[in-house]
């Protein structure tokens, strides 16, 4: 196991071109996404919607609001994470279904809605800052997918370089429901990656 996830690890970088004929199969496309749906989140809340763009008159739109780069029309499928905004705050139905779904009492339910709306008072008090919020809940989604693209050959490059209400513009999102994160184009290189180059372990890693 841990040899794999060395593996893993070394094969991951930011793509910066795709291959655009060669199309990611079905199967392992779904295996990236389920990776990101079982990803880890604040209460459990799930705060994240992915739309895959596969649609090239689509990404073509999407590019001029994405710094031009080449990732977002290259790409076989252009993952576009989503931040939920209004179905988070602590008196709406999603939040109580959220809690509801494991066996147990009423009372301890409704005591959970109440923790999480105590500990999330400042967060919740606009719109703007339960983004900031669920959008930190995304990056852990984009994680855990890009580790499972690496895992079955599949290249990615989380992109955070866009004009955010442009593209939610084109999507034509509404964006009290939903705002946009962080886009994750998915497909496999066309060349070779230089090695890998990260700071020694010990400049990162304190034991205390």
């Amino acid at each position: 196991m841990k040899d794999l996830c060395e593996k893993v690890l070394q094969y991951r970088h930011s793509c910066k071109q795709f291959d655009e004929n060669n199309k990611i199969p079905k199967e392992n496309l779904d295996f990236i996404l389920d990776a990101g749906r079982r990803s880890a989140s604040s209460f459990g809340m799930e705060p994240w919607k992915f739309l895959v763009v596969q649609d090239q008159n689509l990404k073509q739109k999407i590019r001029p609001f994405c710094w031009d780069q080449p990732q977002i029309t290259t790409c076989s499928d252009l993952v576009i994470i989503l931040a939920k905004i209004e179905e988070l705050k602590p008196k709406g139905d999603y939040v109580k279904k959220m809690f509801s779904r494991r066996p147990i009492s009423q009372e301890r339910i409704d005591a959970y809605i109440e923790l999480y709306g105590n500990h999330l008072k400042d967060t919740m008090s606009s719109d703007e800052n339960i983004y900031c919020w669920s959008a930190r809940q995304c990056y852990i989604a984009l994680s855990n997918m890009m580790n499972a693209a690496a895992a079955v050959g599949v290249d990615s490059c989380a992109i955070e370089g866009f004009e955010k209400e442009n593209v939610e513009k084109v999507l034509k999102l509404d964006t009290s429901k939903y705002q946009l994160a962080v886009m994750l184009p998915l497909g496999y290189r066309v060349k070779e990656q230089p090695t890998q180059v990260r700071r020694d372990f010990d400049d990162v890693v304190e034991f205390i």
